[in-house]
């Protein structure tokens, strides 16, 4: 969606994943025959969830599931969601802490519309800083090896690199970038200019400050 509408990414915050099983109040875990959640949070908490025979159904998100089965009054069902969507929806937690990795995180960004502020985000620091871009390639081999030479030669460290599609052709990618840089810093600068030459098009949806793990 950040490649169809003009926004910039303005900060970001990294928030502990907490889940849990819940239900409609008054239910066992012995009357639970369908857990909803969306697919990921599914595979969050896959160990927990392969202890018993459960018919596993993936939803939009995990606070919707919660929310259907509040709605729909469901008995028989179970959501894995935050503890926090479970008390929303007044249901009740049959089990806490299910997620498989307790240090498990999720990044979410900030979103502005170009040329207004986002309140109450800490300023550009150097080292604290990240870039966000995407760019495309030409279909040959070796077109993203150029890209990653850019970088190396400017001493910038990459900390992620996902392919996705690119919605034109079948079969053709971009790939979004994080470059632990401010964009005003002389070597992303410098990187870009480069790029030019290495991709068919380059676009830089922010550049903000890391959050803390």
């Amino acid at each position: 969606l950040l490649l169809e509408y003009a926004l910039e990414i303005r900060g970001e915050v990294v928030v502990p994943v907490r889940l849990c099983l819940a239900a409609l109040p008054g239910q066992q875990l012995d009357d639970i025959e369908r857990v909803y959640s969306h697919i990921q949070a599914l595979g969050q908490a896959e160990a927990f969830l392969r202890t018993r025979p459960w018919q596993l159904l993936s939803t939009y998100n995990t606070a919707g599931a919660g929310k259907a089965i509040a709605d729909r009054g469901e008995r028989g069902s179970a959501a894995v969601l935050s503890p926090r969507a479970a008390v929303l929806f007044g249901l009740e937690v049959l089990a806490e802490e299910i997620g498989d990795q307790p240090r498990n995180r999720t990044r979410f960004v900030v979103l502005v519309r170009p040329g207004h502020a986002a309140p109450d985000l800490l300023p550009l620091s150097g080292a604290g800083s990240r870039t966000t871009l995407v760019v495309a390639v030409r279909n040959q081999p070796g077109t993203l090896l150029e890209v990653l030479r850019v970088f190396a030669a400017h001493s910038l460290n990459m900390s992620k690199l996902e392919s996705r599609p690119s919605r034109e052709r079948a079969w053709e990618y971009v790939f979004w970038i994080d470059l632990d840089a401010a964009a005003d810093d002389p070597a992303v600068g410098g990187a870009l200019e480069e790029l030019a030459r290495a991709t068919t098009w380059v676009r830089v949806l922010g550049s903000y400050r890391r959050a803390a793990d």
